[in-house]
């Protein structure tokens, strides 16, 4: 049977437009409740003996079912047919995440820990150029040849991450390059929550409560559990992917911030019920445990005719964050940059497993202070990626799909010659990040990089580093410039002098 699709708005949405078809309900944290026909949602109860048109009560849980009642996530669900209702569930050999070397398809990795021989710490700082924008798929062409394009799921590949989702701690760093839609394929994560970022190209999102399209310039949360397939309305499509185990995103606290800065609840859009009449037959692909499973059914899994519930994905446009920064002098923190962050995990389990921190255009007006990064190390991982446009920030270029990591507590910053520049320079208020958007994945913990970043396909994308090295060794010493003042003002505060040799050096 040819698909049919059914939507039907809420009583307060946002209105579609020419590069977004979708309506959507707002606010972050919400128990939202949505109907694609009318009157389907039960009233004062969520399993009635008999829902109306004969549809099947579902309820999907995200959280422990005992939890204190503000970390509950769960969402129930009204459908044609119960998820249940598909053929023997088996590992998926042709989508395994560790194919033999000739078969370089899958090179997803969950596992991060010395028993796995795909993953190592890596101290040194790493940054790869943009990775392959894979070239347009002409299905037409391909169907005689056998030869399929790569959709979403087949173009994910791991740069690194850290703990197990066995555990239900850690996460993983991703990405991605597609050119072809996922047409009778559905897939479901039930390792983690995905925070996925589009760098070039639209994706345009079926998921069980709805349809998101989501651009370049925005993110997109998918929950565990949640089944979803990604369609390729602009062609090619790359990005970037955050996974996290046993956790979910949450906006970060707001301190003496107050009610107001940052990113605004009312910002993030979910998605309305909608749902298709489909029996021809689909495969629906599961990572559980690191492993790829699949299985197939007689009909679409995007048959929920209305929901309600908390457990629901969300986009959120990245210019829309309202960006806060020291005023008089100095530097804020990069935390007032954290559009989402999530889970415990630090050391001590004092702080989160990862901060997502945007930059955007904002003005700075801060005087007498020095406006780039200052050179710091930090307990922090650092895994950084550019949308749009061109960012500084560091010692080495970060291009549009490229990616930068900066190990835990080594040190980095910019350039001498951004340093002499900074540090001479006529202030005045000024905007920056005019046409570029960057992202920082900040993790609390050490990062593991998979083989296929450092020495894999992944490498060929690795930031040549030649002479990179050798750029600190002309950074000057000028402290040594000032040894008589130093001298001079160690006298008149009554401290030993420095102790120089008659040749001015220091013994």
């Amino acid at each position: 049977m040819a698909a049919l699709r059914a939507a039907a708005g809420a009583a307060f949405t946002t209105a579609p437009s020419a590069a977004d078809p979708h309506r959507y309900q707002t606010g972050f944290g919400n128990r939202f409740a949505s109907e694609a026909v009318p009157g389907v949602l039960p009233v004062g109860r969520n399993v009635p003996q008999k829902v109306k048109y004969g549809l099947y009560s579902e309820q999907l849980n995200g959280a422990a079912v005992v939890s204190p009642r503000d970390a509950i996530q769960h969402v129930w669900m009204y459908r044609v047919r119960p998820s249940v209702a598909h053929g023997r569930v088996s590992p998926a050999p042709d989508l395994n995440p560790h194919p033999p070397p000739a078969d370089p398809l899958w090179q997803i990795e969950s596992c991060f820990s010395r028993a796995n021989d795909k993953v190592e710490f890596v101290a040194s700082q790493e940054a790869w150029d943009p990775f392959p924008l894979l070239e347009p798929h002409d299905e037409a062409a391909a169907a005689g040849s056998g030869v399929g394009g790569v959709d979403f799921v087949a173009g994910i590949r791991t740069i690194g991450g850290q703990g197990d989702p066995t555990l239900r701690q850690g996460l993983a760093v991703h990405v991605y390059s597609a050119n072809a839609s996922m047409a009778n394929r559905a897939f479901c994560n039930n390792d983690g929550d995905m925070l996925v970022l589009p760098q070039h190209g639209r994706l345009h999102v079926q998921t069980e409560l709805g349809w998101l399209m989501v651009r370049p310039g925005e993110l997109l949360v998918v929950q565990a559990g949640l089944r979803f397939r990604v369609l390729l309305p602009d062609g090619p499509s790359r990005g970037y992917i955050q996974e996290v185990f046993g956790a979910h995103y949450r906006l970060p606290e707001l301190g003496p911030v107050g009610s107001n800065g940052m990113a605004l609840p009312r910002d993030f859009e979910h998605p309305v019920a909608s749902f298709d009449v489909d029996e021809t037959p689909w495969d629906v692909v599961y990572k559980l445990a690191g492993g790829l499973h699949s299985c197939r059914q007689g009909h679409t899994p995007f048959d929920v005719v209305a929901w309600h519930g908390n457990l629901a994905p969300y986009k959120y446009a990245l210019d829309r964050f309202v960006n806060l920064a020291n005023a008089n002098h100095d530097q804020a923190d990069p935390t007032v940059y954290c559009v989402l962050t999530a889970g415990g995990g630090g050391i001590g389990d004092s702080g989160s497993l990862t901060d997502v921190l945007i930059f955007t255009k904002k003005w700075l007006t801060a005087e007498d202070t020095f406006r780039p990064p200052y050179y710091h190390r930090n307990m922090s991982t650092e895994v950084m990626g550019l949308i749009q446009g061109r960012y500084g920030g560091s010692s080495h270029v970060l291009a549009g799909g490229g990616l930068s990591y900066e190990a835990s507590y080594m040190p980095h910053g910019e350039t001498y010659a951004t340093w002499r520049e900074a540090s001479t320079r006529e202030l005045r208020a000024e905007r920056v990040c005019d046409d570029a958007t960057a992202f920082m994945f900040h993790i609390g913990a050490p990062l593991y990089l998979t083989r296929w970043a450092l020495r894999g396909e992944g490498a060929a994308a690795l930031h040549a580093s030649e002479g990179e090295d050798a750029q600190w060794d002309d950074v000057r010493a000028h402290f040594l410039d000032h040894l008589d003042e130093v001298d001079a003002d160690l006298r008149a505060a009554g401290l030993p002098s420095l102790g120089r040799e008659g040749n001015g050096e220091l013994n």
